[in-house]
């Protein structure tokens, strides 16, 4: 069996280690010119999880029919802002039935449209894509420590495809049908993280972060519900797990962002700085504009929206957050309608 693996940061590096498992053939395609030559030479990607050695049947390429000639299943970890520019480019290479499994956490800016969205436009046919979610550091991924994440797709059999290929005693995979919700959170936890990181650069405590992450929550359960997805799923892996672990590690770029953006780095010095893309910096735009267009309030994310993007300071959000009128805790989901 071939996999290809499209998009070679850390958490495309991880799961071609994952997939190397059960697939014959893992082939990893970067747009990163120093990286075919590093995996291929020395099985180390030389930009991103640098000390983890790939497994031997893991290879690279900056070719895209290379990579995804022959292939069985494809899976997509391209960072949000270059997704649709990245498939457009590959689409001829797709075989019309091979499935395809999306990583990439985000919300299309100007369009509202999830990843998964964003592919089917690309290369339709969209009964054989799923995506994935869930608190998943690629740091600790390719270590093997035990994780857990769900996979979402109104087909079961492409999610039971890659749960067989993916699964493992240390890397656990649910299932679900709720894809805009499985998405949804996915894109929009990244949001509540960089605030968490402002937060604690600005010296605020635990109690603070657990305000933002529960106020965030219902944020996020607001707009799942809104689009059409089942806020049960925001209690799961790819909400509550994935937002604990993306606002509380040191391995999360949202969270280390947030923090250095406190401590006056501005967003395009703290990218070039750690050659990582910010989703969060990315998906708030997006989530914005989305939560506008459903008439959803979003206030955390409105807040960040203003200060990464329009000149309000951290105490102008401050101010305006801690001045709104508490009123109940889950309003404005209708659990019924939902």
């Amino acid at each position: 069996m071939k996999i290809a693996v499209i998009g070679a940061g850390s958490w495309g590096t991880a799961i071609s280690g994952v997939a190397a498992v059960r697939a014959e053939d893992v082939v990893l395609w970067s747009h990163d010119e120093p990286v075919p030559a590093g995996i291929n030479e020395h099985h180390k990607n030389p930009l991103y999880l640098t000390d983890y050695i790939l497994p031997d049947n893991v290879r690279s390429t900056g070719d895209f029919h290379e990579a995804l000639g022959g292939a069985d299943g494809v899976i997509i970890v391209v960072p949000s802002p270059f997704i649709r520019s990245t498939i457009h480019a590959a689409a001829s290479e797709f075989a019309p039935d091979v499935p395809v499994l999306v990583l990439t956490k985000g919300i299309e800016p100007g369009t509202g449209k999830l990843m998964t969205e964003v592919v089917e436009e690309e290369i339709g046919n969209p009964s054989r894509i799923a995506a994935l979610s869930g608190p998943n550091h690629a740091e600790e991924i390719c270590r093997g420590t035990l994780a857990a994440a769900v996979i979402a797709s109104e087909h079961p059999g492409v999610v039971e495809f890659f749960k067989n290929l993916l699964i493992s005693p240390n890397f656990r995979l649910y299932a679900s049908s709720d894809v805009v919700g499985i998405e949804t959170c996915g894109a929009v936890k990244n949001v509540i993280a960089i605030v968490c990181g402002i937060a604690a650069g600005s010296g605020y405590g635990d109690n603070t972060l657990a305000l933002i992450m529960t106020r965030g929550l219902a944020e996020i359960s607001r707009i799942v519900c809104a689009r059409g997805g089942d806020p049960m799923t925001c209690m799961g892996l790819a909400g509550m797990g994935d937002l604990v672990v993306t606002c509380t590690s040191p391995h999360s770029r949202n969270r280390s962002f947030g923090v250095a953006f406190a401590q006056g780095e501005s967003l395009e010095g703290y990218q070039a700085r750690t050659h990582m893309i910010v989703e969060g910096a990315a998906a708030v735009k997006s989530t914005a504009e989305l939560a506008r267009e459903l008439g959803v309030e979003a206030p955390i994310t409105s807040c960040l929206e203003a200060a990464l993007y329009h000149g309000m300071t951290l105490d102008e959000a401050l101010r305006t957050l801690v001045n709104r009128e508490p009123t109940e805790e889950f309003y404005g989901l209708d659990r019924e309608a939902c």
